[in-house]
């Protein structure tokens, strides 16, 4: 294993998830397709990076080169903007914050101490009570399948704006994310592809091609002995 992973849900409106992990062993990742953005806290050798991730459209596969890295995670919810860097101007890139010390950082014109496992909730709600966070009200309704006043080009522009992806895509990373949960569970390929409502199996294995970088017959008989991004069960989106 290249990575010890550790998540937890948060308390936070505005927070998917909140993961920490630590680099054990170099080789080759496979970094998924994942639909919302992070921050992300780097600790190596003594030097601390903050680093805004954007959403991953496609798997990427990468060698990890050195052992003995930190790193915090605090996903964001879809709808969840951070306006000094929108997701729509980080889609499959990253940006890293500027230092302020050896103990903070520079974000939106203020000084902030790097969060950590245990107070990244605090950390979240700090950023809201400054504006620096702010929610897209529109994308999260849609996301909940409630009828819009807007027409659909607004609200596939809001989308764009706030998740820098459009709905249709959005929806495909997740329903390849959820695949590989129930195939990883055990569920067969056709169940797989009937619950997620799929053409036919060979849509299926495109999806997963592309998003996860691996078949569903090698996620299911875990052929594969590269380790992915962290995986975990949302929401279904219709």
């Amino acid at each position: 294993m290249l990575f010890n992973f550790e998540e937890k849900l948060s308390d936070s409106p505005f927070v998917e998830r909140i993961w920490r992990a630590q680099t054990e062993n170099t080789g080759p990742f496979l970094s998924i397709a994942a639909s919302h953005w992070e921050m992300v806290v780097s600790k190596y050798h003594g030097n601390t990076t903050v680093t805004v991730r954007g959403p991953e459209t496609k798997a990427t596969p990468f060698e990890v080169t050195f052992t003995g890295g930190e790193y915090l995670g605090i996903i964001f919810k879809h709808g969840t903007v951070l306006p000094y860097l929108p997701a729509n101007a980080i889609v499959d890139g990253d940006v890293d914050l500027p230092d302020a010390s050896s103990k903070s950082f520079w974000l939106n014109g203020l000084v902030w101490q790097f969060p950590t496992y245990k107070n990244a909730d605090t950390f979240v709600v700090r950023l809201v009570r400054e504006g620096v966070l702010v929610r897209d009200a529109i994308v999260q309704s849609a996301l909940r399948g409630e009828p819009q006043d807007l027409s659909p080009r607004s609200v596939q522009r809001h989308f764009m704006q706030s998740t820098g992806l459009t709905q249709g895509t959005l929806r495909q990373i997740q329903r390849a994310r959820q695949a590989t949960i129930l195939l990883q569970e055990g569920v067969s390929i056709l169940d797989t592809v009937d619950r997620l409502g799929y053409a036919d199996q060979a849509h299926l294995t495109r999806a997963l091609k592309h998003f996860i970088g691996q078949t569903p017959t090698q996620i299911i008989r875990k052929t594969e002995t590269v380790q992915t991004s962290l995986l975990f069960k949302t929401e279904v989106i219709r």
